[in-house]
Formats: structure tokens, C-alpha cells, sequence
């Protein structure tokens, strides 16, 4: 096997696991501060996020492609120049944004978040910056030198911690009021992030050959065209990262100021938001991991078929996987909107969510197709054009859930509209760039024999649940729904030929979905 598809199995495998734990944590998380603790810490995590993006300034992505040539070149002092460019630049920066963040807290909290309870979680959670920070480096260096296991085992360990954690400390300080166990909850996230980074940091220093501290600040001053180097990858890397963040960072701003016009309590909006993004969305968001691997596989292969000019390849390859993601995202879809109620039930031990799931699974098709169109707008070095797609569609949806949410009408269910606006929008804006660079036929019976299998299914599913399940322990008969349900889009897919014999002996390898 080789060293890259040994790496990427690595990190899938991490991914798969780093992804149950991390829903996992999200439950105890629910279970112990319910809605309204959510609805403070979702509000806090964006800003938490846009900072970290700021102090990253895309430097994984380069620092991992400057080691990965200097590794070459077997230039070892220009990986130690690297690192330490790198590590002043997201030290400094996190040294600045750090005590920025925690002097901004009151303003943020009582002024745009209209809640001053998220002081507590924003101050609580400014410690971890500069740990995401120095690990960001870290592991940009073992990407570079394709060692993905102490990123990948990072992961694993940041999450246990995380989760060991949380449901000891909010336990703890919830007879405080909810505003604390919030803040303890970011604590243990503060905390799963150090061990991780100090387990990275014990892999670095036995695997590294060379010593860091020697001469750091030389290796600094005399790395100015180093400094050019990171900065002409991680600038462009960064831009569709940074408008993700800032949209999301308006987004509870937006969000809470929207419902207050329309009359929303401020602790009733805080709740709903928590219920929205909190219990909802993870849910949703959650069938993306199979995308998401099927769209690493697509940008090296798209790419080559690009630099031989093959654009018969390219629709080919794109084609097979906007099916395959058809396929996946189809049961997905059709599980959580007829299972919305009982899901939420039996992970969260409350409903309030399920409404949302209800509104919003079935655009939640376009967000699975989103991640292969950006990976084959990558492919073909059209990252500009996604980053401009990204931008108007952050900028519509905050503009629907502004004028939606202030509705009385609507309300928070505004802010659910908004989000999937948003992203139908972003993804049909990739789909219609690719269309002007490349000829695709758009196979018309497949998607009308997809929406009769969806609606059989839907009906099927909900028959079954609701009728002749009856009387059976809540858990158990949600598991035999969800599973006679699959079985039944299985079959009725296989009888309209949208799953054929061949697809079924791929489903292992998804990388061989698109190269085959």
C-alpha cells in the first residue's frame, strides 16, 4: 500500500471514529445542559471559530506542502526555518487575539449576542487558541512528511478527553446556573485540546531530526522568503474558510437580534437557537462523511483528467459521484425526516429539534452534492470562483434569516429557511460554474426514478413505523424502522436500476466510485 493511500485510510478511519465521538459528546453535552446551555455555547463556539481561522491563516495546508518539498530536497534546515515561521506567526497572533477576545466578551455577549450569559462560555473557551494554534503547525509538519497517525490519534484523544470531561464538569457547576455549566463544557473542550496537542507535541520531538529551539529567532529573521512562500499557498487556501466563519460568526448575531424584533424573550431565542444548531443541524450534517471521503478521492483524480484535456472523464467521474452522493444522501434524507421525532428522542431525551429537521432534510440533499462540485471546481483551478459562490451565498443567507426571522410568522423556523436557501444556493453556483467549463448531461429519468423511490420509501417507512410497530420499547422500534426502511429504498432502488450490480461491489472502496 502506498504511503498517501495508506494516509488517507488513516485519517478516514479517525474521521469515522473523531465523528461518532464527536456526536456522541455533542448528546452528553444536550443531556446534561439541555437547549438553553446549547443555544449559549453554539452561540459562543463561532466566534470561537472565526478567531482560529484568523490566527491559522491557512498555514496547515501550506506548512504541510512546503515540509513535503523541503522533505524532497532532504533540505532539513528549511523545515526547521518553516516551523519556525510558522510558529511566530500563529503565536504572535493568537497572543493578540487571545486577550482580544476575552476583552471583548462583555461587548460581544450583552451587546451583539443580546444575551449576557455567553460572557462566561466566550471567556472559557479564548484559552485554546493559542493550543490550536502551535497544533496546527505540528500537524501541518507530519502532513507534510505523509505521517498522519499522530494527527489522526490527536483527534481520538482530544474527543475521550472531551467527552470524560464534560460530563463530570457540568455536572458540577450546574446548581451555578446554566451560564456556568456552558462555560464548564468549553472548559473540557479547552482541555481535550491540550492533550491532544501534548500528545503531538511528545510525537514531534521523538520523530523530529533536528532541534527547533537552536537558533530560533535567527531562523526567524532570515526567513523572509520562507514567510513569502507560506503566504502565496495559505492566503488563497484561507479565503472560502474565512467566509464560512464570518457568515456563521453573523449568524447567532443575526439570529438573536432577528428574533428579538419579532418579539422572542431572550432566553426563550437563546433556547431555540441551542435546539437549532445544537441538536439539528450535527444531525443533519452527519450522513456528509461518506461525501466528504468520496470528494477527496474526486480532486486527484478530476485532476488528472484535466491536465490530459479528457472533459469526457471529467463528466464521467463527476457524474458517478453526484449519483453515488444521490444514492447515500437519498436514505439520509428520507430516515431523518420520517424519524425526526424518535431521533431526537432517543439522543437527546427531547423533540424540540425534530421540527427543523423536518423543514430542513429535504434541501439537505444539495449540501451532500455541494462537497464533490467544490472538489471538482478545486480540481479544475477554479477555487476562485467557489470562494465567490460561497460569499453570495453566505451573503443570502443572512439576509433570509434577518428578514424571516424578525417575522413573528416564522420566526426561528426563518432561520432554518435561511440556512438551507443559503446552501441550495451555494451549490447550484458551483454547479452552473462547472456547466460553463464542462459539457454534462443531466440524466433526467434518474432523478425522476429517484424521487419515486424517495416518496415510496417515505410512505413505506412511515406505514410500518406508525402501524404495525406499535406497543414495541421507543429505541427498538426506532432501530427496526430505520433498518426495514433501508431495506426497502435498497430494493425499490435495485427494481428501478438507480443501484446496479456493479455499484454494490464498489461500496467498499468509494475512492474506485470515481476512478473506475
Amino acid at each position: 500500500m502506498s504511503k498517501f493511500l495508506k494516509g488517507t485510510m488513516i485519517l478516514m478511519g479517525a474521521a469515522l471514529i473523531t465523528r461518532i465521538l464527536g456526536f456522541i459528546n455533542r448528546i452528553v453535552v444536550a443531556r446534561f445542559i439541555g437547549e438553553e446551555g446549547v443555544g449559549l455555547f453554539m452561540m459562543a463556539f463561532p466566534t470561537l471559530i472565526l478567531v482560529i481561522t484568523i490566527t491559522q491563516m491557512g498555514l496547515p495546508v501550506a506548512i504541510s506542502k512546503s515540509v513535503a518539498e523541503a522533505e524532497v530536497q532532504g533540505d532539513l534546515k528549511k523545515v526547521k526555518k518553516i516551523l519556525a515561521v510558522s510558529l511566530a506567526i500563529t503565536v504572535s497572533l493568537s497572543m493578540i487575539f487571545t486577550p482580544a477576545l476575552i476583552l471583548l466578551a462583555p461587548y460581544l455577549s450583552e451587546t451583539l449576542f443580546t444575551d449576557p450569559r455567553t460572557y462566561y462560555p466566550l471567556v472559557a473557551i479564548a484559552p485554546i487558541i493559542p493550543i490550536v494554534a502551535i497544533s496546527s503547525v505540528i500537524r501541518g509538519y507530519f502532513q507534510g512528511r505523509q505521517n498522519m497517525k499522530p494527527a489522526a490519534i490527536s483527534q481520538v484523544i482530544e474527543q475521550v478527553v472531551r467527552i470524560s470531561l464534560i460530563a463530570v464538569m457540568t455536572k458540577t457547576f450546574l446548581p451555578y446556573g446554566i451560564e456556568y455549566a456552558a462555560a464548564a463544557a468549553m472548559v473540557a473542550s479547552v482541555l481535550g485540546e491540550l492533550a491532544s496537542l501534548l500528545y503531538m507535541f511528545t510525537a514531534f520531538k521523538l520523530k523530529k531530526k533536528f532541534k527547533v529551539r537552536r537558533n530560533f529567532f535567527g531562523a526567524v529573521k532570515s526567513g523572509r522568503s520562507t514567510f513569502n512562500e507560506l503566504m502565496s499557498v495559505a492566503l488563497p487556501t484561507t479565503g472560502s474558510r474565512m467566509i464560512g466563519s464570518i457568515s456563521w460568526f453573523f449568524e447567532p448575531i443575526v439570529v438573536a437580534h432577528s428574533l428579538a424584533l419579532a418579539g422572542v424573550a431572550t432566553a426563550l431565542a437563546t433556547k431555540q437557537y441551542g435546539s437549532l444548531t445544537g441538536f439539528a443541524l450535527p444531525l443533519l450534517f452527519l450522513p456528509s462523511f461518506i461525501t466528504v471521503s468520496l470528494s477527496t478521492s474526486l480532486v486527484p483524480a478530476v485532476s488528472e483528467a484535466n491536465k490530459q484535456k479528457n472533459f469526457v472523464l471529467i463528466e464521467h467521474r463527476l457524474t458517478q459521484a453526484l449519483r453515488f452522493c444521490l444514492i447515500t444522501g437519498g436514505i439520509a434524507v428520507v430516515l431523518l425526516f420520517i424519524f425526526a421525532e424518535p431521533l431526537m428522542t432517543v439522543m437527546y431525551g427531547s423533540s424540540s429539534g425534530a421540527g427543523f429537521i423536518m423543514i430542513m432534510a429535504p434541501f439537505f440533499l444539495f449540501y451532500y452534492y455541494q462537497g464533490p462540485l467544490q472538489a471538482v471546481l478545486q480540481a479544475l483551478d477554479l477555487a476562485r470562483a467557489a470562494m465567490i459562490n460561497s460569499l453570495i451565498g453566505a451573503i443570502v443567507k443572512t439576509a433570509i434569516i434577518f428578514v424571516l426571522a424578525s417575522q413573528p410568522a416564522f420566526g426561528i423556523n426563518g432561520a432554518a429557511l435561511g440556512i438551507v436557501t443559503g446552501m441550495m444556493l451555494v451549490t447550484l453556483l458551483h454547479f452552473a460554474t462547472i456547466l460553463k467549463t464542462i459539457p454534462m448531461t443531466i440524466y433526467v429519468r434518474d432523478y425522476a426514478k429517484f424521487v419515486v423511490v424517495m416518496a415510496f420509501t417515505g410512505l413505506g417507512g412511515h406505514y410500518l413505523y406508525t402501524n404495525i410497530m406499535q406497543g414495541m420499547p421507543l429505541g427498538l422500534r426506532l432501530l427496526a424502522g430505520v433498518i426495514l426502511t433501508t431495506i426497502l429504498y435498497i430494493f425499490l432502488s435495485i427494481l428501478l436500476k438507480l443501484i446496479r450490480r456493479d455499484d454494490i461491489k464498489r461500496i467498499p472502496f468509494i475512492g474506485k466510485l470515481v476512478i473506475n
